[in-house]
């Protein structure tokens, strides 16, 4: 068993130390050397290798753990952009050869080079990637992404909704994007807490200095306030050193009232030595003896980010302040309407019981567009049709009743599971629109469809089928769920009501031959 995994399954505090492979054997010697510590006070560690965090020409997380002189316990970690179901079914491969057994799945942020207004980039999502790797590696310890640190209802909710999928396609544990508000973090174990199976949770974090946090304004989904900013520029005038030692103060106390909370471990980011290793070393041995319990923890933690003649410090953004559980929010008349309207389309169109549907099943299913010409002709009239309405970039597996008739080819990195961790303020990370999974959320609580964005698990798109017609594959799997349920003896009305009779509507009981047919 894994450090990692024998940790989490002993619930033991454990450390990660994340390091970003770059060919550089300095780099390498350093993080060996933390490593060969193998705790921090008495915590076990183990190194999580990034994906492709600057660059994708960044040396993979596989290839640096072979480059390693002495073997370490490592958490890989696999980044979605720019890659497809057999770009992961390979690393899983190769990770197999090379005698490892557990795996970080993200999604990952903005591709270098990416910029608005450019066709969506192809994203391998951490939901079908998960359901890949757990069917592909049953036993494997598998994590995923949270990023609680959002301030208004449309992304914290679409967040939490996106989780819950992950937990369902196979995560093991979770781990959260860097932060630095308290009350963030106790919401995200409160909700892991009420969820049917709960899984440990590992927090993100780094010692946090005025040029990180500049640096981290570039960040996607990373929140400094501008009276976090305050703060730690008034550190740095009282002197370089003085803010160094309250960032690394900081740190150990946010350790100390994580593992209070319940938390499982901790992911430290910015630690590329071993003095860096040792200073907070010092301060957790200073301050561990002081706090027992989080309310010894925190008017510590208050205290480590006031200044003199400044205002308490606010870890949320001015003017939004959502907390999980509060609800207010709704869709416009418009999207509502726009809803409503696509809806009631589909459902003529696409039903596969009503005459509509049937005579068009069948005039789409018909083997004169089994030619290269004619299938051309069919994904230029789908195209032609759905483009204008619903952005559709004919990915020839179409998923709108699965996204209330939000087409996720608007999203740059093409997300149909739910938004990535990169929003701000309901701004997509590219900044040049609203993320289009804040509009489904509202949307889905306007008409009662919330269940859809924590239940419908949707596979990724694949290679072979993009860029032709999705009508056809629609009714053949319609035909095939009938021929299949009239061989086991039940008739097509009963076969049909266990459908639903609108996707994207609210799913009605459904038998075992369709379950297995999902599976």
């Amino acid at each position: 068993m894994s450090l990692l995994k024998e940790a989490l399954h002993e619930h033991r505090f454990v450390c990660v130390m994340e390091f970003v492979p770059k060919p550089s054997a300095d780099r390498f010697a350093a993080i060996e050397a933390i490593m060969a510590r193998t705790q921090l006070c008495g915590w076990p560690l183990t190194v999580a290798i990034g994906d492709r965090v600057g660059s994708p020409l960044d040396m993979s997380p596989l290839d640096a753990f072979t480059s390693f002189d002495t073997p370490v316990p490592a958490l890989l970690h696999f980044s979605g952009k720019a890659r497809e179901r057999q770009d992961l079914l390979t690393q899983l491969q190769h990770m197999d050869a090379a005698g490892l057994d557990q795996l970080l799945i993200l999604t990952g942020d903005r591709l270098p080079g990416h910029e608005p207004g450019q066709r969506p980039v192809r994203y391998l999502e951490s939901v079908a990637a998960l359901q890949i790797a757990r069917q592909a590696r049953p036993n494997w310890l598998l994590g995923a992404a949270l990023n609680p640190f959002k301030y208004v209802e449309e992304e914290g909710g679409a967040q939490y909704f996106k989780a819950e999928k992950k937990l369902t396609a196979g995560a093991d544990f979770m781990t959260l994007q860097l932060g630095y508000d308290d009350r963030k973090h106790h919401e995200a174990l409160q909700w892991m807490r009420r969820q049917r199976s709960p899984k440990p949770l590992i927090a993100c974090l780094m010692a946090l200095t005025h040029g990180r946090a500049k640096m981290l304004e570039h960040v996607a989904g990373a929140v400094v306030t501008p009276s976090m900013r305050e703060i730690l520029a008034a550190e740095l005038e009282v002197s370089k050193a003085f803010a160094q030692a309250r960032s690394v103060e900081r740190l150990a106390l946010q350790i100390i009232g994580l593992k209070l909370m319940g938390y499982a471990g901790v992911h430290l980011s910015g630690i590329h030595d071993l003095a860096q290793l040792h200073a907070l070393e010092q301060a957790l041995e200073t301050w561990q003896p002081q706090i027992d319990t989080l309310e010894q923890w925190a008017p510590a933690w208050a205290a480590s980010w006031q200044m003199p003649g400044l205002p308490a410090v606010a870890f949320n953004p001015p003017g939004a302040n959502w907390r999980l559980g509060e609800s207010h929010v709704s869709a416009s008349p418009r999207e509502k309407a726009r809803y409503h309207l696509l809806s009631g389309f589909h459902a003529l169109l696409f039903d596969r019981r009503n005459w509509v549907s049937r005579a068009f099943g069948w005039a789409v299913t018909r083997p004169l567009w089994l030619s290269p010409g004619a299938a051309r002709v069919l994904h230029g009239l789908e195209r032609s049709i759905k483009r204008p309405l619903v952005g559709c970039d004919t990915c020839g597996s179409c998923r709108l009743q699965d996204t209330l008739y939000i087409c996720p080819e608007t999203c740059p990195k093409g997300l149909a599971n739910g938004p990535c961790g990169g929003t701000s303020l309901n701004r997509c990370e590219f900044g040049d629109r609203e993320c289009v999974h804040s509009v489904k959320y509202r949307t889905a609580k306007s008409v009662g469809q919330t269940a859809v964005l924590t239940e419908r698990l949707i596979p990724c798109v694949e290679v072979e089928s993009r860029h032709r017609s999705s009508w056809p594959g629609w009714f053949e799997v319609g035909q095939a769920v009938g021929a299949n349920m009239s061989e086991r003896g039940v008739g097509l009305r009963k076969e049909t009501e266990a459908v639903p009779a609108v996707p994207g509507k609210a799913p009605r009981k459904r038998n075992d031959a369709l379950a297995e047919l999902d599976s």
